[in-house]
């Protein structure tokens, strides 16, 4: 999933944003690889300044967030485009440690998924 910079904007902007050749090297796979990912609807990336990127909260050490594919296809499948999706995940929840894209990365996994599977229905 790629999205616009233009087209998104957030409450709550990531952390930060790691480049793809950068999250490339992080993972220990070729740049094509992470391409795939964003393809196959396993990472989000947004365009800044012309150079595609990750949030950072998105990737946890040398892998991305182990729910991340489940909820982004959650999201999908609830009539979410890309760029709802991202303002999703960046969303200030006060029922959430932070957002949802935060809650990924720990104990509030399970509960981000429930409430994405709950937006299809």
């Amino acid at each position: 999933m790629t999205v616009s910079e233009s087209s998104t904007e957030m409450r709550q902007p990531p952390s930060g944003w790691v480049t793809l050749p950068d999250l490339a090297e992080r993972l220990e796979v070729p740049v094509t690889k992470v391409h795939q990912m964003i393809r196959d609807g396993a990472l989000i990336a947004v365009r800044r300044e012309g150079v595609l990127c990750v949030p950072a909260e998105l990737v946890a050490g040398r892998n991305a967030l182990k729910h991340l594919p489940g909820v982004l296809t959650l999201l999908r499948d609830a009539g979410y485009t890309d760029e709802e999706a991202l303002r999703w995940l960046y969303t200030p929840d006060d029922t959430l440690p932070g957002t949802p894209a935060v809650a990924l990365c720990g104990d509030g996994a399970t509960e981000v998924k429930r409430r994405a599977q709950a937006l299809g229905l």
